[in-house]
């Protein structure tokens, strides 16, 4: 009984102990958000990215690319309210067994937040503010917007900043014409853009295509034959 005793105090000792650290990351998350904004309103930093020449618009993307992304990076988007708590937690476990930050579950709007106003630097107390950030966005944009801006604002390697940029960068044309084998080939790049960029490594740019096919056969956009007709395309 008395070892029991211990242990519970322990675990109430260490409860007190993560409960405070918790708030003290999330004072200080509230904090570097709340600076953020300060300096520059959301509102200002979504204007500076339509403002852009070659903005694309959702209406412009072609379905098949938008289901690719999602099915990568966030297939959850549309029932989530900013954050994906299963993929946070999945996350959260795999980081605690490697012993570092070897996933991040973040999702598009977060995503989108982080390139918006913060660094890429994996640290706790920006991802509470990240996750501010990603709240304010929904609160403020639609599903669409939001995804919208996200594909104008990330980095496909090869200094091709936007959507358009990688369009007309690697395929000589506009968001709107990419083929079902280029808007899947295109999807999976953002994820190491230094590293699937296809002027610098074509061959893992494929390999990563085929992931981003696996995933949308497993999200249900596509069927098994549909997945090998779009890869066989490319052939």
């Amino acid at each position: 009984m008395k070892a029991l005793k211990m242990v519970r105090r322990l675990a109430m000792v260490l409860f007190v102990i993560c409960a405070g650290l918790c708030l003290v990351v999330g004072v200080k998350g509230y904090r570097m958000y709340k600076g953020a904004l300060a300096q520059t309103s959301l509102a200002d930093k979504v204007d500076s990215i339509r403002a852009r020449e070659d903005y694309t618009t959702f209406e412009e993307l072609p379905p098949i690319y938008v289901e690719a992304v999602l099915s990568v990076e966030d297939h959850r988007f549309y029932s989530h309210p900013g954050i994906d708590p299963i993929a946070i937690g999945r996350a959260a476990f795999n980081d605690l067994k490697a012993m570092a930050f070897v996933e991040g579950g973040s999702t598009v709007t977060q995503q989108l937040a982080k390139n918006l106003y913060f660094s890429q630097e994996k640290e706790l107390t920006r991802k509470v503010a990240e996750v501010f950030m990603a709240f304010n966005l929904e609160k403020n944009y639609s599903k669409e917007e939001i995804l919208e801006l996200y594909v104008n604002s990330i980095y496909f390697g090869n200094g091709y900043y936007s959507v358009a940029e990688a369009s007309e960068g690697y395929f000589g044309k506009a968001p709107s014409e990419m083929t079902e084998y280029e808007s899947t080939l295109l999807a999976g790049i953002p994820n190491a853009p230094s590293v699937y960029a296809l002027t610098a490594n074509p061959d893992l740019a494929a390999q990563r295509q085929r992931q981003v096919v696996d995933r949308m056969v497993t999200c249900g956009y596509y069927t098994e034959v549909q997945a090998q007709e779009t890869l066989a395309a490319g052939m």
